[in-house]
């Protein structure tokens, strides 16, 4: 009878500590967006700059904390699994929860410039980590580039300001608070959101373990997706207040800092660099560059994120990872998982993108050439 009740007040302080860690997850991203919105809306600069910088690199510590450790402890897989299996998460998950709880408008400076350059250098650390190793100066140039696109970002967002002047109600809304304390609602908010996902995570690995769960299961799905909560958080609540540029900036900006920033910081402490397993060479990093790449024709297309495929990353998402347990766990059914996935659902998700983006590509030269009829007529 001791060991039951042990037993029962284990699964009560795990469920307490799961609910507690939902909601400091909860709090801080609702701190954080009303700090980061206000904050740009105060200093004259685009949600979206704010959701690319200080939300994006503020939630993805974790991810940092977690892989620099990791180097420097001589546990390459865990760094480099780590920010893989963040950025997979972040877009499937992330902008796929957003997209259903309400369709993302994407802003045409992501469209542009940031979304190919998240796919460019995620081509290049395909490159880069395809001897089998990042170096420590592939991972010193990786930081560089991370220094080079916040100056290209802080450059874009005084011409912003100069040429687009933020909105009346938002100024006169944000400097109802002050400065300091919308600077405060920033910092508070990002610790709520890491201190939130340690405990949620280990509130439910708690449960998980006495449901009779396996370890495999449990790194593959609650710890793997641990570090993406507080972009998690942050991105459906700024859904939610139909924040769209801090929704979707923050993904964006959370995976090329964890591309550029993580894994260039894990590349430095060690004199060989950070090592690549080939498993992650075969298989998660070009998951990875292909999700980066299934970016561009949603994004083009119509330059927003619509319900319908939010659900179709997030059954992406569910596809990943039950591959990953039938391939840990040896499956039989395996393989024909396998060549379904090929021959079927991978193919006809290909058709219908380009079939979406080409009908987005054409009304948007009918209405291009509407437009200089117009302009055209006496």
């Amino acid at each position: 009878m001791r060991v039951k009740a042990r037993g029962e007040y284990m699964d009560v302080a795990s469920w307490v500590v799961l609910l507690a860690g939902f909601c400091l997850l909860v709090g801080g991203a609702e701190a954080l967006v009303r700090g980061s919105s206000g904050l740009a809306a105060r200093l004259g600069i685009s949600p979206l700059v704010i959701g690319l910088t200080v939300v994006a690199f503020g939630t993805s510590s974790p991810e940092m904390a977690v892989s620099v450790a990791s180097s420097i402890h001589g546990q390459p897989d865990l760094a480099v699994g780590n920010v893989l299996g963040s950025n997979i998460f972040n877009v499937l998950v992330i902008l796929g929860l957003s997209a259903l709880i309400s369709p993302l408008v994407v802003a045409r400076q992501l469209v542009r410039l940031d979304v190919p350059v998240m796919v460019g250098v995620s081509l290049l650390v395909c490159g880069l980590a395809w001897n089998g190793r990042i170096g420590r100066l592939e991972g010193l140039l990786l930081v560089v580039g991370l220094v080079a696109y916040l100056a290209l970002l802080v450059r874009l967002a005084r011409r912003q300001g100069l040429e687009e002047p933020p909105v009346a109600e938002a100024v006169a809304g944000a400097r109802r608070a002050s400065l300091p304390w919308l600077l405060v609602l920033v910092v508070v908010g990002l610790g709520l959101l890491v201190i939130g996902s340690r405990l949620l995570v280990e509130g439910a690995t708690d449960i998980a373990r006495a449901l009779g769960l396996s370890e495999l299961i449990i790194g593959l799905t609650i710890v793997s997706a641990g570090t993406s909560l507080p972009e998690v958080a942050s991105s459906v609540v700024a859904a939610i207040r139909r924040e769209n540029d801090l929704a979707v900036g923050n993904v964006v900006g959370s995976n090329l800092f964890n591309l550029l920033g993580v894994l260039g910081l894990a590349a430095l402490p060690s004199g060989d660099g950070l090592p690549v397993a080939a498993s992650a060479l075969s298989f998660d990093l070009p998951v990875m560059v292909a999700v980066m790449i299934a970016c561009l024709p949603v994004f083009f297309s119509g330059h927003r994120i619509a319900r319908w495929e939010g659900a179709l990353f997030l059954g992406y998402y569910l596809a990943y990872v039950l591959y990953l347990v039938l391939d840990a766990t040896g499956h039989d059914a395996l393989p024909l998982y396998s060549d379904l996935m090929l021959l079927f659902v991978l193919p006809l998700t290909v058709v219908t993108l380009a079939v979406v983006s080409a009908r987005a590509w054409r009304r948007h030269g009918l209405s291009q050439g509407q437009a200089d009829g117009t302009h055209a007529a006496p």
